[in-house]
């Protein structure tokens, strides 16, 4: 199991519960699922950029990636309906837990000109998006051998009622947010 799951059973939990006056656990919020997603617009040109982002993702989480479709046609991009233009893994439980210690702990330090991660990102009803502009920040990608760089979105969806309680998780978490 996870050492950032058992730190948050026995140390994050009651320090959320005393600075929020919680009454029982389950009111204290607790990370649901890590979706991450690389979107390859060159895909439609290039069917192998695909391969590729399903390699790095997968290298990455240690899951394999599911390629998601174009949602709606639209000519400018000369995109149609249910072609295949991206990459998205959904994390639960340990490999979460384990693939949030390795993201607050080696990849996000390995930025570069990094400040802290922007508190702005919250949505309103609890959860953090983040985006990454390179993803040879994680060490499992080797500079080397990727054919180009590409970003991806994290989303962590929480069981927080509000952003600052979602602040509080991701921050006692690990995650280094600017002040």
């Amino acid at each position: 199991m996870a050492r950032l799951y058992e730190y948050y059973q026995k140390e994050v939990i009651p320090r959320l519960m005393k600075a929020n006056k919680y009454t029982t656990v389950m009111q204290a919020p607790r990370l649901t699922k890590i979706t991450i997603n690389i979107g390859v617009g060159e895909a439609l040109a290039n069917a192998k950029a695909l391969d590729a982002a399903a390699d790095d993702l997968a290298k990455i989480t240690g899951q394999k990636p599911v390629l998601t479709q174009a949602r709606k046609s639209i000519s400018n991009f000369k995109l149609r309906k249910g072609v295949k233009i991206g990459v998205q893994v959904t994390l639960r439980r340990d490999k979460m837990y384990e693939f949030l210690d390795r993201l607050a702990n080696v990849a996000i330090p390995r930025i570069r000109d990094f400040r802290g991660i922007s508190p702005k990102s919250f949505d309103g009803r609890g959860n953090f998006n983040l985006g990454i502009k390179e993803q040879i920040i994680f060490p499992e990608i080797e500079y080397d051998k990727i054919d180009k760089i590409r970003g991806m979105t994290i989303s962590m969806t929480t069981t927080a009622r509000t952003d600052e309680e979602c602040r509080q998780l991701l921050t006692e978490l690990g995650m280094p947010f600017s002040k």
